[in-house]
C-alpha cells in the first residue's frame, strides 16, 4: 500500500511549486474519502443490528478515528502530503475493518447475513483472488527490492548480479505460503469444522486483522511524520552548540 501511495502521488499529484495540474489527484481524493465514510455508514448498517453489540460498534467507530486522523495528520503544514495518500489508505483501513467484522463467528446475536445476497460464497473467492494476486506481488517486490533489508549502503553493485536476494526472495515466499495456511485453518489449530467456503472465520481471525489495520495505520502515520521529525533534528544539533 505505501509503494501504490507513493506512486499515485508522485503521478498524479503536483510538486511543490510546479505547474502540473492536479484535478485528477483531487478527484481520486474526494472519491477515496466519499468510499472510506459510506463504507463505514454500511459497516454500521451491516454489522450493528443492535446497540448490545459493543465491539462492532467500537470497531467501526475507531476505524472512523483513525481515517480522521490520517486526514488530519496529511494535511498539517509540516507535512503537507495532500489528500490523496490518506484517501488511499483510509479505504484500506476500512477494508480492512470489514475484513474483521466479516470474519467474525457465524453465531451470536450481532452476526447478520449480507444484504446484498444470501450466499457469501462470491465474496469469499474475490477476496482470496485479490489476497493472492496482493500476496505474490509484495513478495516478488520485497524480493527484488531487497536493498530495504540490508544494514549497510556502501556495497557496489555489479553488472552481472542478479536484481534481486535468492534468500530475502524465498523468505518473503515461504511467510506468504504460511499466511495462506494459516487462513485456511482461520488462524487457530483447534478451529471447529466450519460451512462450505467459510475460510478465515473466528475470532483469532478478527484479532489479527483489527491489529492488522492498528499497525497499518501506525506505519502510515510514522510515514508521514518522520520526514518532518529528520529535518527538525539537524536544527536542533546546529542550535545546541549556541546554547551552551
Amino acid at each position: 500500500m505505501l509503494h501504490l501511495i507513493s506512486w499515485c502521488n508522485k503521478r498524479w499529484m503536483p510538486a511543490p511549486g510546479s505547474n502540473q495540474c492536479g484535478l485528477f489527484g483531487l478527484f481520486l481524493s474526494t472519491v477515496s474519502f466519499i468510499a472510506s465514510f459510506a463504507g463505514i455508514l454500511v459497516l454500521y448498517i451491516m454489522y450493528v443490528p443492535n446497540s448490545s453489540c459493543v465491539f462492532n460498534i467500537f470497531t467501526i467507530i475507531w476505524t472512523a478515528v483513525l481515517v480522521k486522523i490520517m486526514m488530519a495528520v496529511s494535511l498539517h503544514s509540516k507535512v503537507n502530503e495532500g489528500l490523496l495518500s490518506s484517501g488511499i489508505m483510509g479505504s484500506y483501513i476500512v477494508f480492512l475493518c470489514w475484513s474483521a467484522l466479516h470474519s467474525e463467528p457465524r453465531t451470536g446475536k450481532c452476526y447478520t447475513e449480507m444484504k446484498i445476497g444470501k450466499d457469501g460464497n462470491w465474496a469469499t473467492i474475490i477476496s482470496f483472488i485479490i489476497a493472492i494476486c496482493s500476496i505474490v506481488s509484495a513478495t516478488f517486490s520485497t524480493g527484488i527490492n531487497n536493498r530495504s533489508f540490508q544494514f549497510r549502503s556502501d556495497e557496489t553493485r555489479l553488472e552481472e548480479d542478479v536484481p534481486y536476494s535468492y534468500e530475502i526472495f524465498h523468505i518473503v515466499f515461504a511467510v506468504g505460503a504460511m499466511y495462506f495456511a494459516m487462513l485456511f485453518i482461520s488462524w487457530e489449530l483447534n478451529h471447529p469444522i466450519t460451512r462450505k467456503w467459510s475460510i478465515d472465520v473466528g475470532w483469532a481471525s478478527t484479532w489479527v486483522k483489527i491489529m492488522n489495520e492498528w499497525l497499518a495505520f501506525c506505519i502510515y502515520v510514522w510515514r508521514l511524520i518522520s520526514p518532518a521529525l529528520s529535518r527538525k533534528q539537524p536544527a536542533n544539533d546546529e542550535e545546541s552548540p549556541s546554547t551552551i
